[in-house]
């Protein structure tokens, strides 16, 4: 007998695409040191259905993610095109 999980189609979820507004300065490590992001305004990226926070500012929603959140930069806007993860 063959043991598993089935998961259909209507169960998966699709990840979100969306441009990248604004940046932050990049992550403080233990040391002090300050990495920057991968990501620039204007890229295009994919990202998990529910992460980040959603902010409204001056009526207008934002999400807010952590650069960890991102799955994929999409190739074209900005003329990056890398690919991440």
């Amino acid at each position: 007998m063959r043991g598993g999980i089935i998961i259909p189609d209507t169960a998966k979820e699709k990840p979100q695409e969306g441009e990248v507004l604004a940046v932050g300065k990049g992550k403080v490590m233990n040391n002090g040191t300050l990495v920057p992001l991968e990501v620039k305004v204007g890229d295009r990226i994919l990202f998990t259905k529910y992460s980040g926070s959603e902010i409204k500012v001056d009526g207008e929603e934002f999400l807010f993610i952590q650069e960890t959140d991102i799955l994929a930069v999409l190739p074209g806007a900005n003329g990056t095109g890398k690919g991440k993860k």
